[in-house]
């Protein structure tokens, strides 16, 4: 046992002799520099560690990190507190401990995100200084597309060159190769040929220059109905091509402006709708079915403006085509219905529709209690009479035979058109029983501004009668006698010179609360109205199809086939956009890149509260019906 105890005791003495551990350096309490505190901390620790970050959880099941009043960077903004201090907050710190509760966010009183984001990594740091919201002002000023740059954003590079004609093959100076590379820079084709391949139509080029290229899509097309899988459309690279199929006629776009499959195929609808208005459906059935190969060029001979001018229109960005409407001249509810009253007072009985027009603009309409005019007809008639300038070009009165094909597609009617001035002192001109003008080949110039185009005043009398032309030129003259008298062709002619609203005498306030452009349809009425397009944002061509573009991603978004949306709010770099759609209306509007989207929608709100309390005004409401 002995031994047991003696090694027992040697063990306990040698442990006594251990030598002690140096004394702890004490932190210097004399003004010096900070030393390294006695209780170093016994764990590592990263930037954002568990003594100056909490979290929290919330009733929706969501967690969210926020900063305790732990030693903080100067940064820090003042007033910062937290009822989550950990005691640790109470104690100095020195050097070792400031290093380890620092963190990036901690040299960073700017790192937040833009716009109305709420950063949970910022926490409280999220306050907007004085200095942010000045600045935050400032920049809500930016005009839509203002930080634009042309043709390399948005695709529309050489936009403004769109429309000029190609030189043919006369011209001096200029190859196969330059043509060529001319019409392949267009950003927008529209070909018209034959199931058979014969060319019909093409916007730009002439017949030896695209020959070679319709004959292959003549190929593609017939190799897919071959075999019972008709084509609809392909993409290659940015640019879209969308076929139609009409009967006997191939219609086909070509476009790399960013338009929807069913926007490309309603135009072309409204091109075949076109051809059916000089022709008539079975007119069109019956040449082909006695030669397939038949050139339907020489029928259209002198129609090539129309659908020029019509196809430009679809380029350059047109509202009434994207929204399938009609816009109307704003007028007082009564002086709309004075101008109707007296409209169906003066009204023939060989008449069928009778309408007045002002800048492309409806005043008034009167029609058959069964009978409707269809907008796409309306189209093709204001195209006809605004557009193409043919029927402007020869003054007076013109007697053309047309088919609606809306309305019946299978025959023709007969339409009067008469152009003054509104001063009543032109009421007058002369008449002839075959004043239809030659049609200009000629399209309308590109550059013509939509709220400085001039405020021609047209009186169109419609009947299915071919021998009435004198009778409706005698409707015509003691109408114009009564507008007259009455006074309503001054106002038309003032409300046409006044043109479309501002949105600062609608939804008045600074530039920085208020949306830049809009489009508001109703939908019963199959009418809309717009803002003016006279503003410094949308002045000029490239500008109003910039902002054409968007509203047609905002329609196309919308409209999806499998879309269920009823409000969208979009962000980009240049401008911001909402679309709004009830069973009531379709709403569209536009504004600059930093407008916050409560600000955007409570401005949207005025201008629907507006346009549902001038309705009455904005919109032909039924119209007059006999």
């Amino acid at each position: 046992m002995a031994p047991e105890v003696d090694a027992g005791s040697t063990s306990s003495d040698s442990e006594l002799k251990r030598p002690p551990l140096p004394p702890r350096r004490k932190g210097s309490t004399d003004g010096g520099s900070l030393q390294v505190a006695a209780s170093a901390q016994s764990k590592p620790t990263t930037a954002v560690s568990s003594i100056d970050i909490s979290t929290l959880s919330f009733p929706d099941g969501s967690r969210g990190t926020f900063p305790t009043n732990a030693l903080r960077s100067v940064s820090t903004p003042i007033g910062t507190s937290s009822r989550h201090a950990s005691s640790a907050s109470q104690s100095p710190h020195t050097s070792g401990d400031l290093a380890e509760s620092m963190s990036v966010m901690s040299f960073a009183p700017t790192m937040r995100p833009a716009g109305d984001l709420a950063s949970l990594v910022a926490g409280e740091m999220n306050g907007k200084s004085r200095a942010w919201m000045l600045l935050r002002s400032q920049s809500a000023t930016v005009q839509p597309f203002q930080s634009t740059q042309p043709g390399v954003t948005d695709g529309l590079a050489g936009f403004e060159r769109e429309f000029d004609d190609i030189p043919d093959l006369t011209a001096e100076g200029i190859t196969d190769d330059d043509r060529v590379s001319l019409w392949k820079s267009k950003l927008k084709h529209y070909m018209i040929l034959s199931s058979a391949g014969k060319p019909i139509y093409s916007r730009h080029g002439d017949l030896s220059l695209i020959n070679s290229s319709m004959g292959v899509v003549q190929t593609i097309i017939s190799f897919y109905e071959g075999a019972k899988d008709p084509l609809q459309g392909f993409s290659a690279g940015n640019t879209r091509f969308v076929v139609s199929t009409e009967g006997p006629l191939y219609l086909v776009a070509i476009s790399k402006l960013g338009e929807s499959d069913s926007q490309l195929r309603s135009q072309l609808n409204a091109l075949y709708m076109q051809i059916l208005s000089t022709l008539t459906l079975p007119n069109l059935k019956n040449i082909f079915a006695h030669r397939p190969s038949t050139d339907l060029r020489k029928p259209l001979e002198g129609t090539e403006s129309l659908l020029s001018s019509l196809a430009d229109s679809f380029t350059k960005g047109s509202p009434s085509a994207l929204l399938g409407a009609l816009e109307c001249l704003r007028l007082r509810k009564s002086q709309r219905a004075t101008i109707t009253n007296t409209f169906l007072k003066n009204r023939n009985d060989k008449l069928l529709y009778g309408l007045i027009v002002a800048g492309g603009k409806l005043v008034s309409v009167i029609r058959p209690r069964k009978h409707s005019l269809h907008p796409s007809d309306l189209q093709l008639i204001f195209n006809m009479l605004f557009e193409s300038g043919g029927i402007k070009s020869g003054g007076g009165e013109s007697w053309i035979p047309i088919c609606l094909p809306a309305f019946n597609n299978s025959g023709y009617l007969y339409m009067y058109v008469s152009f003054f001035d509104g001063g009543g002192d032109n009421n007058n001109p002369s008449s002839s029983e075959n004043a239809t003008p030659p049609l200009s080949t000629t399209p309308n110039s590109q550059t013509k501004s939509p709220d400085q185009e001039e405020e021609e005043i047209a009186i169109i009398l419609i009947s299915p009668d071919k021998e009435s032309f004198y009778d409706l030129q005698q409707t015509r003259d003691n109408l114009s006698a009564q507008l007259t008298k009455n006074g309503s062709l001054s106002l038309i002619k003032s409300a046409a010179k006044e043109g479309r609203p501002k949105i600062s005498k609608i939804a008045p306030g600074p530039a920085s609360q208020t949306i830049s452009h809009f489009l508001y349809k109703s939908r019963a009425n199959v009418q809309f109205c717009m803002s003016t397009l006279d503003e410094p944002a949308f002045s000029g061509l490239v500008p109003r199809r910039r902002l054409m573009t968007l509203y047609q991603s905002l329609h196309a978004s919308m409209h999806a086939r499998h879309s269920h949306l009823k409000v969208l709010h979009s962000v980009g770099e240049d401008a911001a956009s909402l679309a709004w759609i009830t069973p009531v209306f379709e709403f569209y509007c536009v504004a600059g890149p930093n407008i916050s989207r409560q600000v955007m929608t409570q401005s949207a709100n005025k201008i629907i509260q507006w346009a549902k309390k001038e309705e009455e005004r904005l919109f032909i409401i039924g119209g007059g019906v006999f």
